[in-house]
């Protein structure tokens, strides 16, 4: 007999912030980063009747940077306007969870999935913005549950206490019916490491000479690595993540660039990320095609796993991708909006998809069971990639690597260590939980608990058996402020 997965209401949902500022900075697609606020999620839970610990209450966390320009690039609203975006999708997320119904945690998400989506155009919110809020709200509610049944997130997924059960999927990804959901969630396994693969922003410098031109800005000077160069000797990553921009001639002289360095190591993998900066698929082949008959990448092109998002989003899953794909594997990020957005990229030609907690944690979870299946089916083969998108040490951070992890992804994106000094400015009491509670993941250096990457290795061991969602500390609530109330839709938007 399968086993039946706990029902519970929300009864609170709360939102914090904090400021974040880089200590370089990151320029990714059209957006140059220098600061930004990090939303955090708290959620208090009760088990339902009829359950085993019914009445029982569970608290929970959840973090991710309010990060501008990567859920909507509209050129003419600010950096404050799409911070205001992704409050307002939160607003909306809480006032649909909140509704008293007793659900599983996939049952909450599942009941509000297309009004989220819906209530959130009516404010001029795009999908992927929309699906900000609950992708937060998500993340708390399932470590709320773990402390409450005193299950870890791999136990909850693989006995699935989650509810991602037939009758509750198919609805919302018809796709997946007759597929064994619940044999693949008993497969799942969380790995002790992960490759770290280290992100090349596009005004990142190379090598040290860079720095003396002045249009390239001086040395931040706090002793932590600044160049890629120094990057490759202190972390001693194998794996690298290179942003390209949209012009090929520019693209393929920092490339020749990169490459100088990387050619270096007796072996490297890397990924090309197009942040959307393509027009159509002719202009990332012309590309592909400089790259191909340009010696000097030669070693790199070899290296290049899949490209990621290079087509703006608006023509990406309209245009058929397969001879770009001949080249190299292309996946969908920014396109990944809705559940749905992985089968249609299919049918364009794409391979895979990336998994990130701020899309959502099922959606992850489905579109890893899409590959098994499809794979199964004798579709051929695809992939799941670990993006990041400034992930800041903690909560955040250890969420997204256990998810990462429990899907089988052996190597993932991380950049929030490189371009922001830790924990540096955090109570010192919370820095210190942090790296009592997960000794393997972070160090002290430098004057701060940070990050700890080790031969190109993130250490992940004690994020796995603990009780709630990959966290063994909290944030310090008295050292945030209560999240405003956002001004959107702007005046006569709505």
């Amino acid at each position: 007999m399968s086993r039946v997965a706990p029902t519970f209401t929300i009864e609170s949902i709360d939102f914090f912030e904090r400021d974040v500022r880089l200590r370089m900075p990151f320029r990714f697609g059209v957006v140059t980063l220098t600061a930004a606020p990090q939303a955090f999620v708290h959620v208090r839970i009760r088990l339902a009747g009829g359950a085993a610990g019914a009445g029982a209450v569970g608290e929970g966390m959840a973090a991710e940077l309010l990060a501008p320009k990567w859920f909507d690039k509209n050129p003419a609203l600010s950096n404050e306007d799409n911070f205001d975006q992704l409050r307002a999708a939160l607003g909306l997320a809480r006032s649909l969870y909140l509704d008293g119904v007793p659900r599983t945690a996939f049952g909450h998400y599942a009941a509000h999935y297309r009004a989220q989506i819906e209530q959130g155009a009516g404010q001029g919110l795009n999908p992927l913005v929309a699906s900000y809020g609950p992708a937060l709200v998500d993340k708390a509610v399932l470590d709320a549950l773990g402390r409450a049944l005193g299950r870890s997130f791999e136990q909850m997924v693989q006995a699935d206490d989650i509810g991602l059960v037939p009758e509750a999927v198919v609805p919302l990804a018809p796709d997946l019916a007759g597929f064994d959901l619940g044999g693949f969630l008993a497969g799942l396994r969380h790995a002790p490491r992960l490759a770290a693969r280290h992100t090349v922003g596009l005004v990142d410098p190379i090598v040290a000479s860079d720095q003396a031109d002045p249009a390239a800005g001086s040395r931040v000077g706090d002793g932590l690595p600044e160049t890629l160069e120094e990057v490759v000797a202190a972390y001693g990553q194998r794996w690298f993540k290179l942003k390209v921009g949209g012009n090929a001639d520019a693209d393929v002289e920092r490339l020749v660039r990169i490459a100088g360095v990387l050619d270096r190591l007796p072996s490297y993998h890397s990924t090309l990320d197009g942040n959307e900066q393509y027009d159509s698929v002719d202009g990332v082949l012309a590309l592909w095609h400089r790259i191909e008959a340009e010696p000097r990448l030669a070693r790199l092109r070899e290296s290049v796993v899949f490209i990621e998002q290079p087509i703006k989003r608006q023509a990406a899953l309209a245009e058929d991708v397969r001879v770009l794909a001949a080249c190299k594997p292309v996946i969908i990020d920014e396109s990944d909006d809705s559940l749905d957005a992985f089968p249609r990229g299919r049918a364009m030609g794409y391979a895979g998809v990336s998994s990130k907690t701020c899309k959502g944690l099922y959606k992850s979870l489905l579109n890893r069971a899409r590959c098994a299946h499809w794979q199964a089916q004798g579709a051929g083969a695809f992939l799941m990639s670990g993006e990041d998108l400034t992930i800041q040490a903690g909560l955040a951070l250890q969420q997204d690597l256990a998810l990462v992890s429990l899907l089988g992804i052996t190597h993932v994106e991380r950049n929030g260590h490189h371009y922001v000094n830790g924990m540096a400015g955090l109570p010192e009491a919370e820095q210190a939980a942090f790296l009592a509670a997960h000794p393997d993941l972070y160090e002290r250096s430098h004057g701060a608990v940070r990050v700890r990457i080790a031969g190109g290795e993130l250490h992940i061991g004690s994020l796995a058996g603990r009780p709630g969602f990959a966290a063994g500390a909290w944030p310090e609530r008295a050292a945030m402020r209560p999240m405003r109330a956002p001004a959107w839709p702007p005046a006569g938007r709505a």
